[in-house]
């Protein structure tokens, strides 16, 4: 029995123990220690320098308003008038990346490669027309055979290509037409917007390729926009 009381009597000082709170000291609020400010004599006084001015020179400050100063030096490329054709290349452009091409247009975007447009340009090299000077210097020989008292015997006309919107239609709707050549950048478009479906109807060979500068140059001209091989040397 009283080894059972001992045991009780420990118990219930230990629950004392656990929940007696431990007293917290209570902190008082007090004045704070100032720090004694700097004597004058330790302050750093910044002594101002006085800039001598010439009176001779004299401020002028410029007036970049309407009508007043010269306007400094600025990037004035949103002011430039630019030539009508290249906004139309840029209208075309920024269309073709929004709008959604029709089939008849957009062919025209898918031009034979390199290695078979050259090919292709050779073999118009070989039946190009005779240029301005060699038809000048032809006649100038036949009229100093003539003044020679010599028979004049023209020369046979050698095959050459049709060139042009007209002769090529005609060429291609008689079927004497071998193979077209169309160029891929005609301006308007419509010149040459019905070529590739004619040539499908009539059974005729065709290709387009870069570009109307190029075949213009093969022909003595500025630009082409077609061309039809008829008559082909064996």
């Amino acid at each position: 029995m009283p080894n059972k009381q001992k045991k009780v009597i420990k118990a219930k000082k230990i629950k004392e123990i656990v929940h007696h709170e431990p007293d917290i000291p209570v902190l008082r609020k007090g004045k704070a220690s100032k720090i004694a400010p700097l004597p004058d004599i330790a302050k750093k006084t910044s002594v101002k320098k006085k800039v001598i001015k010439n009176p001779l020179i004299q401020r002028r400050p410029k007036n970049f308003g309407i009508g007043q100063n010269i306007q400094p030096k600025r990037n004035l490329y949103r002011f430039v008038k630019w030539p009508k054709y290249i906004e139309l290349q840029r209208k075309k452009a920024i269309l073709k990346k929004r709008l959604k091409i029709p089939p008849p247009i957009h062919q025209f975007s898918q031009t034979l490669d390199r290695n078979s447009a050259n090919q292709i340009f050779n073999l118009v090299t070989k039946y190009q027309p005779l240029s301005k000077q060699a038809k000048k210097m032809l006649l100038v020989h036949r009229a100093q055979l003539r003044a020679e008292g010599k028979p004049d015997q023209p020369t046979p006309r050698k095959p050459t290509v049709r060139a042009g919107i007209r002769e090529v239609t005609t060429a291609i709707t008689q079927k004497k037409a071998r193979l077209v050549v169309i160029a891929h950048d005609v301006e308007p478009i419509e010149i040459v917007l019905f070529l590739p479906a004619l040539c499908r109807k009539m059974g005729v060979p065709y290709c387009i390729v870069k570009s109307k500068a190029k075949l213009g140059l093969l022909l003595h001209r500025k630009t082409c926009t077609c061309l039809a091989f008829t008559n082909i040397r064996e």
